[in-house]
């Protein structure tokens, strides 16, 4: 994979990624996305290339100081199988360490490919509202069929010392009342 490349994208890579995002979206596995929400969220995306020609994408998306979403992860169906998809979630893993977060959470149909880069299952009740601007335009909204996950980069923080236990974070941080 030599002559594969991941960087950010630039504004003529809109078309291309909307061709691959909205691919998905067609058949109901993915939020279709116009070129306004792509033009407003370039900066999120990370992108993989071959001599030029996109193969796949992946976004980092804040929802808070210490909580981002991994989302419109898609690779080109001609390039699955190929190891792009688990080159962006990692890719997206090092940008969300850059940024000092705490947890990054997916929304997934595939758990298992997940599961295998350091996600975990959980109730989205514990991620936050997302989402819920995305949630509400979508047709699954009431039947939700979608693997809520999050992987912890760093643990939490307590007020207290609690030897020989170790604190999960939850996905936004909570104050300690005592």
């Amino acid at each position: 994979m030599a002559d594969i490349l991941i960087r950010k994208p630039v504004m003529k890579d809109i078309p291309p990624l909307l061709e691959i995002i909205n691919g998905y979206a067609s058949q109901g596995t993915m939020l279709p996305r116009t070129e306004f929400e792509m033009s407003e969220n370039i900066r999120d995306f990370i992108i993989v290339t071959r001599d030029e020609k996109i193969l796949g994408c992946a976004a980092l998306h804040f929802y808070g100081p210490t909580v981002a979403e991994l989302r419109s992860l898609a690779v080109d169906r001609s390039q699955q199988s190929l190891g792009l998809g688990k080159l962006l979630v990692e890719a997206v893993d090092r940008e969300a360490r850059e940024y000092d977060l705490a947890v990054v959470f997916a929304f997934t149909y595939v758990p298992q490919f997940f599961r295998k880069l350091g996600y975990e299952v959980v109730d989205r009740g514990e991620l936050p509202l997302k989402a819920w601007k995305d949630c509400l335009r979508c047709p699954k909204f009431q039947s939700c069929d979608e693997t809520a996950m999050r992987k912890v980069l760093r643990p939490a923080v307590t007020l207290e010392a609690r030897p020989n236990r170790q604190e999960s974070l939850v996905a936004l941080p909570v104050p300690i009342l005592r």
